[in-house]
């Protein structure tokens, strides 16, 4: 599989060493000082480009009839004009605010407590996500989706970062501390006591497995998917 990695940061480097560990080839390597190249020779693209060169990125590779699996955030405004334009290219794509396939686990964790818990009204639920100093968003975009998840069976209407302007909102809060991994935490507090479900990053190759295996199984496939998808859980 040829694969272009769009955006070579940090975590492309993780990618691409992944990817050829697995038997592909790395023939793109695309980042904001690259000269204009012929994407359309690739098998998949791997968006990890910053926020605001994302969504052009993407839109290129799938008007050159090349799938895409992006993991970058930020740029979620665009999301339906890109699957639009997934679905009238007949294309193919991804979008994963987390790739790694512990956070997707524990993405449906998340949602099963969150409906065990709907009703029992002496809890409240708040969020908190560390990540190191370079990560530019806030929340992260793990973050979101995992306040989505809580949205669906709770009483908020709506998150809102720390500190909250409207008390109604879902808190999360977003700390940035150097040189730590990668934490999110869904807390259930009661007078009586704390419920928490926590994963923690060990490292990035945990992210850039989930997208080479995302990039491997969306081969040969047309429409908008989900790691769910991929992983066939949820």
């Amino acid at each position: 599989m040829r694969i272009a990695l769009l955006g070579y940061g940090k975590m492309g480097k993780v990618i691409e060493k992944i990817a050829i560990s697995r038997g592909h080839e790395v023939t793109l390597k695309i980042d904001k000082e690259s000269a204009p190249c012929d994407i359309s020779t690739v098998d998949v693209a791997i968006n990890f480009s910053t926020p605001d060169s994302a969504v052009e990125n993407i839109r290129l590779a799938l008007e050159k009839g090349v799938p895409v699996i992006s993991g970058t955030t930020g740029w979620l405004s665009e999301m339906e004009s890109i699957k639009t334009l997934c679905n009238t290219q007949n294309g193919a794509f991804i979008y994963a605010s987390n790739f790694s396939l512990g956070v997707n686990i524990f993405f449906e964790l998340n949602k099963y407590l969150a409906k065990m818990m709907k009703n029992l009204t002496d809890y409240s639920v708040d969020l908190e996500e560390i990540h190191h100093t370079q990560k530019q968003d806030a929340p992260s975009g793990t973050a979101i989706t995992l306040a989505e998840g809580v949205l669906e069976y709770s009483n908020h209407d709506s998150w809102g970062l720390t500190p909250l302007k409207n008390t109604d909102e879902l808190a999360i809060t977003a700390k940035r501390i150097d040189a730590v991994p990668g934490t999110h935490t869904v807390n259930y507090r009661s007078e009586v006591d704390t419920i928490s479900l926590t994963h923690t990053a060990h490292n990035r190759e945990g992210f850039g497995l989930g997208a080479v295996v995302a990039a491997e199984w969306i081969i040969g496939k047309t429409g908008v998917f989900s790691m769910n998808d991929v992983l066939n859980i949820g």
